[in-house]
This record gives C-alpha cells, sequence and structure tokens, in this order.
C-alpha cells in the first residue's frame, strides 16, 4: 500500500554511499539522486541529512596515524564535505534542480532561537523547490559538540520540519529478531509503543565507516514516532528504495506513529544535553506527569532544587532515585522555586503543554 507522505527526511548513511574500498560509491549516490528526483516529480518535498564527508575525505587523502582522532576528523571532512557536495550538485544540475549545503552542529540546536533560525532557513529551501542537504559540520564539531550520528541529527530535523516521515537508509532492510546476517533471522516488519522485546535483538556492534550503529537507529525511530512521525529503516544499498518504500514495495521496518505533538515539545524532546537545571520529584508528581493525563509540575510535587535554572530554560525532572523522567520549559527560575518547594497554591513550575516523558 501505498504511503501518502508529502515532506520527507531520508537520512543516508555512510555505509550506504561508499564502497567497501572506502571510495565512494557513484553509483549509489546517482542512483539515490534520481529517486530523489521522481519523488520531487510526484510533489513529494525531501531534505537529505547525508553522511559521507569523512569518508570521501579519507578517500582523497592518506592521513597520518600520528594526529588524534578528532583533529584527523576535522581535516578529513574539511577535504571531503567539498566533493560530497559538489557530486550532489552536479547530479542534481542534470535534472534542472539545486540542492544547497547545510552544515550544523547540536550547539546550533540548543537554544529556541536558533532552533527557529535553522528551521526558517529549511522551509525557504524547501518553498523555492531547493534539495537541502544536511550534515553535520564535522571541521568544527568536537567529541562534546557531536551528534551521537546522524541518525539523531535525522531524527532532530524531521521533528523540527512537522515530516511525514523519516526514512533511515542503512546497509540492511530493517531490524531483524537477530542477527541479520543468520539464516534464521526474520525481518521486523513493524514496531509499536511498548515493544521492548526488540531490545535483545539488537547487536551494539557498528558496521563500516559510520559513527552509530542499530541501537541509535532504533533510540531515535522511537522517539521520532512517539512524537508522531512515521519512521522506516531499510536498506539504501537497494536501487530504487525510497521509491518502491513510498509505494509500497521494499522490505523495511515501520515505526508506528503515536499522537502528533506540538513543535515545540518536539523540541524540548531532542533538548536532553542542553537542559540548564533540575529539579527533584515526589513519586506522586511523577505518576501524574507520566500517566498520560494532562498534569502540569506544581511546587508541591518538588522536594529538591538540585541545579539553577533561569525562566524559560529547559530543566531535567527527576525522580527520587534521580532518574530522568522528563524535560520541561520552566515557567520561573530556581529562586522561586525553592522558596516554593512542597507548598500549594503556587503556579506550575512546568506547564504540560511544555512537559515531554522520557521512556
Amino acid at each position: 500500500m501505498p504511503f501518502k507522505y508529502k515532506k520527507i527526511v531520508v537520512k543516508i548513511g555512510s555505509n550506504v554511499l561508499t564502497r567497501s574500498d572506502g571510495l565512494p560509491d557513484e553509483h549509489r549516490i546517482a542512483n539515490l539522486v534520481e529517486q530523489i528526483v521522481n519523488l520531487k516529480k510526484q510533489g513529494i518535498s525531501v531534505i537529505v541529512i547525508s553522511s559521507g564527508a569523512v569518508a570521501s575525505g579519507r578517500s582523497m587523502f592518506s592521513i597520518s596515524e600520528k594526529h588524534d582522532a578528532v583533529a584527523a576528523r576535522q581535516l578529513l571532512a574539511s577535504i571531503g564535505q567539498i566533493k560530497l557536495i559538489n557530486n550532489y550538485m552536479s547530479l542534481f544540475q542534470k535534472y534542472d534542480l539545486l540542492c544547497s549545503q547545510v552544515l550544523v552542529t547540536k550547539e546550533d540546536f540548543r537554544d529556541r532561537k536558533h532552533y527557529l533560525n535553522i528551521k526558517g532557513c529549511l522551509n525557504i529551501l524547501l518553498k523555492n523547490n531547493v534539495i537541502p542537504i544536511v550534515n553535520e559540520n564535522d571541521v568544527v564539531s568536537v567529541t562534546e559538540l557531536m551528534f551521537t550520528d546522524n541518525d539523531e541529527l535525522a531524527a532532530l530535523i524531521a521533528s523540527m520540519l512537522d515530516a511525514d516521515a523519516l526514512i533511515i537508509l542503512s546497509n540492511v532492510d530493517g531490524i531483524y529478531n537477530g542477527d541479520p546476517k543468520s539464516a534464521t533471522s526474520a525481518l521486523i516488519p513493524e514496531v509499536k509503543k511498548n515493544m521492548e522485546e526488540i531490545d535483545s535483538f539488537i547487536s551494539t556492534a557498528k558496521s563500516g565507516l559510520g559513527r552509530g550503529g542499530m541501537v541509535t537507529k532504533l533510540g531515535m525511530a522511537r522517539k521520532v514516532a512517539k512524537l508522531g512521525i512515521p519512521v522506516h529503516i531499510t536498506n539504501g544499498m537497494r536501487d530504487d528504495i525510497v521509491y518502491d518504500l513510498l509505494f509500497g514495495n521494499a522490505l523495511n521496518t515501520y515505526f508506528v506513529p503515536e499522537k502528533v505533538t506540538s513543535g515545540k515539545k518536539k523540541w524540548i524532546a531532542h533538548s536532553e544535553q542542553s537542559a540548564t537545571g533540575s529539579v527533584q520529584l515526589n513519586a506522586g508528581a511523577k505518576m501524574a506527569l507520566i500517566s498520560g493525563a494532562a498534569h502540569s509540575l506544581l511546587p508541591v510535587g518538588i522536594t529538591a532544587v538540585i541545579s539553577a535554572f533561569e525562566k524559560g530554560d529547559i530543566i531535567r525532572l527527576l525522580d527520587e532515585q534521580n532518574k530522568l523522567i522528563g524535560l520541561g520549559i520552566a515557567d520561573y527560575n530556581s529562586e522561586k522555586a525553592k522558596e516554593r518547594i512542597g507548598q500549594k497554591g503556587h503556579k506550575a513550575l512546568v506547564h504540560y503543554n511544555y512537559f515531554y516523558a522520557v521512556d
């Protein structure tokens, strides 16, 4: 059955774009561009999250082992990003289409203003029929500022743009109930809420040139589906895979979306690393917040303010064992929150509309 999506985010991993010898797979890239062109002819907007800069650089330059990992990554990305985007540009120009390069770091998403600036940039590109090619700026990203991998970036962009679907292209057909290479393993066609047994099937090993693995893909796919956006994990090594997927003719693992959430909640969901303060809650407040009902965090449910924050900051909400239960936007600062700990009759520190429960 065809999927009637009008705006999709397609994440292309390093293992899809690169041959086993480390050189760019020119056939694969050309086929992916042709698919995107065909989708645009169907009236579908496409945002591409493309790995491959470091791999492209590695194919052009041999770096000494004397360099540390961060410096080597910066060097290869700086060289390779030019080759990667020029390859995309020349391929799209054959079809009289323009693409653009959008390089970002995790830091760019840490406050609402920058987040909205990036959103505005991507939207104006789409409105003008330009295909955004988004990648992490590995030249300036260092360990503490790096995304887990481009799966995390793709999840953030899909949420930011209220995409109709996120498609993650890997080097396997989806998630299996065992080793994908084993003849006894079967593809899991659909993942719904609370299918926790899937965790036991996933290997923690990473493959090939990418930074992440299937563990990351599973976590990000679940988060995006929880926010109301369908996710597909499928095999980008197959010709015409995206086109075939959207028209119901491809193997994949489909993550069933839950209830659509607001744009601000989608931002909060991806903002754990940028949270500035923390508060601890009692058991009653915890149960109310994670119940799924529309409950806000009132001061009577707070037992401690662990670290300082200002009004408008994203804060972490912790239970009595200091386990993270959710993220929210503070409606007043930590000093006022301290004054009101355990008290009734005060306004909520975090309103329900600005709370995201972490599973």
